[in-house]
């Protein structure tokens, strides 16, 4: 037999790439590569997708957003309003605290008819107890209808309870007897017993409904409100990396 007349290529013939990237032709460069070709380093499709998952996520949080305000705006405007309600009954329940009228050197004088009588601090206990009500009674209604809660609902909660304590207050006073006491005292005559005008002496007792809804509806919420999946505490066991690797590595050398 006769050896092949053709001989073999030179090694420097061969292809020199040696892995890796590899590099774009210098047309791409002058000209700029096709859109979607391996050498285009901006892909298109890639920033499409990425601006419409931004604006699908940027559209889901603003209407969400939008939501908790609306929800909390609604919220204040109902809250404060019940508190025109409780300014009905602290005048309805609140004690009358007796007063009389006198005259001395041709003045009017009017005091207390029983000097030490409880009926004023009795008037502050029954607004504070009406408030501390009226305060669990709404933190149960927002509750019940909003149980994922929210940091805008329940500032809503504590700030419409304050308006409405605020409205109650000033409700009371307007529905209660007359401010006028020396006019009230000459109306009814010297040493006759009248109603004194309705007042609230511990302004703190503003306080109690919004401090008593924020606590009633914290505590509904860390009781009976959606809770986060638990981790599993037996999770299934991961391979090592290192055997995962060494096995793929196997299977390509072997």
């Amino acid at each position: 037999m006769t050896a092949p007349l053709t001989p073999p290529p030179p090694p420097n013939e061969g292809s020199s790439y040696q892995g890796g990237p590899v590099p774009p032709p210098a047309s791409a460069h002058e000209s700029g590569a096709a859109a979607g070709s391996p050498y285009d380093a901006s892909d298109p499709s890639d920033s499409s997708d990425a601006s419409d998952a931004y604006d699908s996520h940027g559209e889901q949080d603003g209407p969400g957003m939008l939501t908790e305000v609306r929800q909390a705006a609604v919220t204040v405007l109902a809250v404060a309003l019940s508190g025109a309600l409780l300014g009905v009954l602290w005048w309805q329940l609140a004690p009358d605290v007796p007063l009389v009228g006198t005259v001395a050197d041709g003045r009017w004088f009017v005091y207390l008819a029983d000097s030490e009588g409880e009926q004023a601090i009795a008037v502050d206990g029954t607004f504070t107890l009406l408030a501390l009500a009226f305060g669990a009674l709404s933190a149960l209604v927002v509750f019940l209808l909003r149980r994922r809660g929210g940091v805008p609902l329940v500032v809503a909660l504590g700030a419409g309870g304050l308006l409405g304590s605020l409205l109650a207050w000033r409700l009371g006073v307007w529905l209660g007897p007359t401010q006028d006491v020396l006019a009230h005292a000459k109306d009814v005559g010297e040493g006759e017993t009248f109603t004194a005008p309705l007042r609230l002496g511990a302004k703190g007792a503003l306080l109690a409904w919004p401090l008593a809804g924020l606590v009633v509806h914290l505590g509904l919420t860390g009781l009976f409100g959606p809770r986060d999946p638990e981790p599993d505490p037996w999770p299934a066991p991961h391979p090592p990396g290192g055997a995962e690797g060494t096995g793929g590595t196997w299977g390509k050398s072997g």
